[in-house]
């Protein structure tokens, strides 16, 4: 636990570093000397390790929030700068998206939570009345159900131009889904609320008409990724609601950019996504394959899918694992 003395010792290195920090302002590391910049490098690796010290003293949890944002502030300064290899993008979705997901899982949860409970109003809803899905199941739709066929088998006959449609479909609900999160992130909850309304909704139509089995075995193909997509986008219009409503110690312009850059992430990332669940759901999700085939498959996916998230970009990067910064033309004030 960091004594008194420690934190007075070590203070005026946190205010160099946010000297450096502000001085760089929004043209970024070009305003730093060469001398600065290496400075930069390893005060940000000195408050680093000081940020776990202040971590062990309940009673400096606000101090170990100002560090945690200004060495945030200083990350982005050193690595905005780095040229991208032809491995950029592989990078990014082996590493970089699977940790921004761990870290912003809280807003992804508080998204499903808000999709799940909306389902299970529609459902209970939907049960207690049964005319009450003719007020969201549309007329093409009831028909369909009520002959005991899934709406979904006329994509069969087109299916390059379903998927294409289903692609720009779900690509076009998640942005919306997303970027309503400005709005105090009241259009993101609409989003989640209503979607899992109506999935709730449909889910208790079919099982009145006895289909529901067919309802799932087409849903569960594409669903397991599908629909952690859309949670994914309405955890990032959370974090975006976030960063504007409670910046914390930032301004809260920089508080909002702060939570975009993470946002735009987890939305750069769930588009390959959409775009594979797109494609199950017009070339396998509504074939005639035994229903307990698609379940396997779904099984499998959901399993690599979760193993991806949770796996994936643990290791250490390089400098992580070799974190020694050349000191030697550095003199700290």
């Amino acid at each position: 636990m960091p004594s008194a003395r420690w934190l007075s010792k070590r203070r005026p290195y946190w205010e160099r570093l946010t000297e450096l920090v502000e001085r760089s302002g929004r043209s970024g590391v070009r305003n730093l000397s060469h001398k600065e910049l290496q400075e930069l490098g390893l005060l940000y690796r000195q408050a680093a390790a000081d940020l776990a010290a202040v971590r062990e003293d309940p009673l400096e949890q606000g101090l170990a929030r100002s560090l945690n944002q200004l060495l945030s502030r200083a990350h982005n300064l050193l690595y905005a700068g780095r040229k991208r290899s032809g491995w950029g993008i592989v990078q990014f979705y082996r590493v970089e998206f699977p940790r921004v997901f761990r870290e912003t899982f809280k807003y992804t949860l508080a998204a499903a939570l808000l999709f799940l409970f909306s389902g299970l109003i529609g459902a209970l809803l939907t049960l207690h009345d049964a005319a009450f899905e003719r007020y969201f199941v549309g007329p093409e739709m009831r028909e369909t159900i009520e002959h005991h066929k899934m709406w979904t088998e006329s994509v069969l006959s087109v299916k390059p131009l379903a998927s294409s449609k289903i692609m720009t479909n779900n690509i076009s609900v998640c942005f919306v889904t997303f970027a309503s999160g400005i709005f105090a992130g009241l259009g993101t909850i609409f989003e989640m609320l209503f979607n899992g309304f109506m999935i709730g909704v449909i889910g208790v139509a079919c099982f009145e008409a006895n289909m529901s089995n067919m309802l799932w075995s087409f849903v569960s193909p594409h669903g397991v990724l599908e629909l952690p997509a859309i949670f994914i986008s309405g955890g990032a219009g959370l974090l975006l609601a976030r960063g504007l409503l409670f910046p914390g110690l930032l301004p809260r312009r920089e508080s909002l950019a702060q939570a975009g850059g993470k946002s735009a992430r987890l939305m750069f990332g769930v588009i390959p996504i959409l775009i594979v669940a797109g494609t199950i759901e017009a070339f396998l999700s509504p074939t005639h394959l035994p229903p307990g085939l698609k379940y396997i498959f779904a099984a499998a996916l959901l399993m690599l899918f979760t193993v991806y998230l949770t796996k994936s970009g643990r290791e250490k990067t390089p400098d992580q694992k070799n974190p020694a910064v050349d000191t030697s033309s550095v003199r700290l004030r």
